[in-house]
């Protein structure tokens, strides 16, 4: 199951809205191993396109190196869908290189960048292997 707060989960998805009709991505960094997620971290999608994301290597590998600096690791991998459902391409699951982390997958298809509601879910996406999970929205990690 993915915990994420109110606030991380509006920033996902105002970021998806603000992008479309191309498809939006980034990051959720959480402390090494606690499963949390806690530092959104839009990136750009340096393929603007409709139907494609990929980040900018450059950009990636400075993510990289910043959360090693900082112990954290990538809880969350998110990114827009805007004219299909919420659920991994083909394509989404051979790039899946994060067998530890939450894949999100926001669909724009139905709203557009409009205040329509939005299909926000999580998979986990381990060896080619796709499994949903639930999504429990918080105000606040317990402390």
């Amino acid at each position: 199951m993915l915990t994420i707060t109110r606030d991380i989960h509006d920033r996902i998805v105002a970021h998806a809205r603000r992008d479309h009709p191309d498809e939006a991505c980034g990051v959720v960094a959480g402390p090494a191993g606690t499963d949390r997620p806690e530092r959104f971290i839009p990136m750009l999608n340096a393929a603007r396109s409709p139907t494609f994301y990929e980040f900018d290597s450059g950009d990636l590998l400075k993510l990289y190196r910043e959360l090693d600096d900082r112990d954290e690791e990538p809880v969350i991998v998110y990114h827009s869908h805007t004219a299909t459902e919420a659920y991994p391409s083909r394509t989404d699951i051979t790039y899946a290189n994060e067998p530890g982390a939450h894949y999100v997958i926001v669909s724009t298809a139905e709203c557009g960048n409009d205040e329509g509601p939005v299909s926000f879910r999580s998979f986990r996406i381990v060896d080619g292997e796709v499994t949903e999970e639930e999504v429990r929205v918080v105000e606040s990690h317990a402390a």
